[in-house]
């Protein structure tokens, strides 16, 4: 039977950069440039997802391709009777728990788009916003509810196939996802605080900039790249066979970056203006923020569109962490696609409660002195994905047929690759000792101050 994938090169790279721009994108990165260097930090980070980032993410899609299946049975067909399969275990594991705690943050952006609807933060005090934040995730009810709403959202998509669910909702959502980030950047850009908000997120302070701030760059290019969490090479499974994947890993690459630096001049411009907090980190989006909204001309609005732009962004991601869990689901335990959609959905639905309530009822219940929903964050983005993505590019750097992989890359030669020798090396020598680092600075071994 032909397996059923992307209508077309448009719609997987929206699908792929929907997978790569998350909520991360939208706070994560921009308090991520500021507290690193700023441009300092930017320029390393951009370095490192051409050399190291774009490199992987193409090997990914290459792998899911070559094997036409998920991420586990596509190392069973790639390496039969060997065991680098794990890696495909270990990343559609980590997808699934991922999602467990994410979806419930993405609740959160449902709420807060009724909240900006009904103008909730208007005539609020700085401590009065705060405190309806931290009243809301640890209510015991409220947020579950929302995080099922997502839930049954994302498993709806899910269920209706590659083509009709997924490629359809990325094509509508991700240019819509861009066209009100630009929209609010060049609301920011208006504001007086604009030139000193583009001045905190560009000025390269190298004085700022340390080995922390390179490890930063270094997690945060395979985090939001969506490496190891066997969710591109998924998607590569689905991709036709005159796909330049070279140019879709750059083009992902290029889409997820540009709308980080978007969100953050969006961000920063307004936090300066108001002279705010702008180092709140996951604060930033649900505290600080609407304390600018309704102090701003026009503030209701893009007060509703930045909630309304968390939400799509957490979405195209939540759609894609469940995809992982789904494609192994139907090709490796042969399910139908209905049927692992909800299954799936139902045990990460379930997973989430505990993720919910560890923020309020729960949160006296710990493991290694975490609350569940830390404790998984730690070890998915730790542990996880460092090690599905290490052992991926240690098996087709150098147990993997060189001849096979230009093969692919070349779409069976009817491409000309003349950049294939570098990505070689960089598949072979530097990407393995990039992740080394990353693994033994989350061990703890390699102090990154």
């Amino acid at each position: 039977m032909e397996r059923k994938g992307f209508n077309s090169n448009f719609g997987m790279i929206m699908a792929a950069v929907g997978s790569a721009v998350g909520l991360g994108n939208i706070w994560r990165f921009p308090y991520i440039v500021g507290t690193n260097g700023g441009g300092a930090f930017l320029l390393v980070y951009v370095l490192i997802c051409l050399v190291i980032g774009v490199p992987i993410l193409m090997s990914e899609i290459l792998i899911g391709r070559r094997a036409k299946s998920d991420c586990v049975d596509s190392f069973k067909k790639l390496a039969p009777g060997k065991k680098w399969y794990i890696s495909g275990i270990i990343a559609v594991i980590a997808s699934f728990l991922i999602l467990s705690f994410y979806s419930v943050v993405a609740g959160w952006s449902l709420e807060y788009i009724y909240r900006s609807l009904t103008n909730a933060f208007a005539g609020k005090s700085p401590e009065e916003i705060s405190n309806l934040f931290t009243g809301f995730i640890s209510s015991p009810i409220r947020p579950i509810a929302w995080t099922f709403v997502f839930m049954l959202m994302t498993m709806l998509i899910v269920r209706s196939g590659i083509d009709k669910g997924i490629e359809k909702v990325s094509k509508i959502a991700i240019p819509i996802l861009l066209l009100i980030v630009i929209c609010l950047g060049i609301r920011g850009l208006t504001l007086e605080g604009g030139r000193e908000g583009l001045h905190f997120l560009f000025y390269p302070d190298f004085s700022k900039f340390t080995m922390a701030g390179f490890l930063a760059a270094l997690g945060h290019s395979f985090f939001t790249l969506s490496l190891g969490m066997a969710i591109m090479t998924t998607y590569g499974s689905y991709v036709s066979d005159d796909n330049n994947i070279v140019k879709s890993a750059f083009s992902i690459a290029f889409f997820d970056t540009l709308i980080a630096i978007l969100a953050g001049i969006a961000i920063f411009t307004s936090v300066f203006t108001f002279n705010l907090d702008p180092t709140q980190g996951a604060g930033l989006a649900f505290v600080t923020l609407p304390n600018v909204f309704p102090r701003m001309p026009g503030g209701y609005l893009f007060g509703v569109a930045f909630f309304v732009l968390l939400a799509l962004a957490a979405l195209t991601s939540t759609i894609s962490l469940l995809e992982s869990s789904v494609a192994f689901g139907v090709d490796s335990l042969k399910l139908s696609r209905k049927k692992a959609s909800v299954l799936a959905a139902i045990g990460i639905f379930l997973l989430s409660i505990l993720s919910s309530l560890s923020n309020g009822a729960n949160s006296s219940l710990q493991i290694a002195g975490l609350t569940f929903f830390d404790f998984l964050d730690k070890l998915t983005s730790n542990y996880m994905l460092t090690s599905a993505a290490f052992i991926e590019i240690i098996f087709l750097g150098w147990f993997y047929d060189k001849e096979a992989i230009f093969d692919e890359l070349s779409n069976h030669h009817t491409l000309e690759q003349k950049a294939f020798k570098a990505y070689y090396l960089a598949l072979k020598y530097i990407t393995p000792l990039a992740m080394v680092l990353i693994i033994l600075s989350s061990l703890g071994i390699l102090k990154s101050a």
